[in-house]
C-alpha cells in the first residue's frame, strides 16, 4: 500500500489542498498493489494535506486487509497500522539485523512501487486540469483502462 499526490493547480481555498511533504497542491489517493504489481484497488481522492496514515484510517485499509486474511507492506508513514501493515524500522544507527530487515522490506515493496509508478505515468494524473475532487474517479478510470 502506498499513497501518492495527484498535483493540481492552486485554488482559491488552497490550504487544505497543500501537501507540506511534496510542497505542492493536490489530492491524496491511496493505492493497494498486489505482490505481482497488479493494482486491485485505488481510493477516492482526499485533500493533499491528509497524511497517508490518516487516509488509510479513513478508508479502513487495515480492516479490509485483515478481513481478507492478508497483510500489507507499507512505508514509514503507516507505522501505527501494525500488525496488519508491516513497516520498516525508523531512525539512524540501527543494528545490522534491522538494516537487513529494511533491505528485505524494500525488495518486497518493489513491485508495489512499480504498480504505483505505472498509474502515475498517465499524463492525466501528472497535473489535474479539472475539479480536484474528481482525482479519485480519474484514478479509478485509469486503473480500469490500464488493466484492459
Amino acid at each position: 500500500m502506498d499513497g501518492t499526490l495527484i498535483a493540481c493547480d492552486r485554488l482559491a481555498a488552497d490550504r487544505p489542498f497543500y501537501s507540506g511533504k511534496h510542497k505542492r497542491h493536490g489530492m491524496n489517493i491511496q493505492i493497494v498493489t498486489a505482490p505481482d504489481g497488479e493494482l486491485p484497488w485505488v481510493s477516492g481522492g482526499l485533500l493533499g494535506s491528509v497524511h497517508d496514515f490518516r487516509a488509510a484510517r479513513i478508508f479502513h485499509l487495515a480492516g479490509r486487509i485483515s478481513a481478507a486474511g492478508l497483510f500489507g507492506l507499507g512505508d514509514k508513514g503507516y507505522v501505527g497500522l501494525s500488525p496488519v501493515v508491516v513497516c520498516p524500522f525508523k531512525g539512524r544507527g540501527k543494528p545490522e539485523r534491522q538494516k537487513e530487515a529494511n533491505r528485505v522490506h524494500a525488495r518486497l515493496r518493489g513491485p508495489g512501487e512499480r504498480g504505483n509508478s505505472q498509474l502515475k505515468s498517465w499524463d492525466i494524473l501528472k497535473q489535474l486540469r479539472c475539479c480536484p475532487y474528481r482525482a479519485g474517479e480519474i484514478a479509478r478510470a485509469v486503473l480500469v483502462l490500464q488493466q484492459g
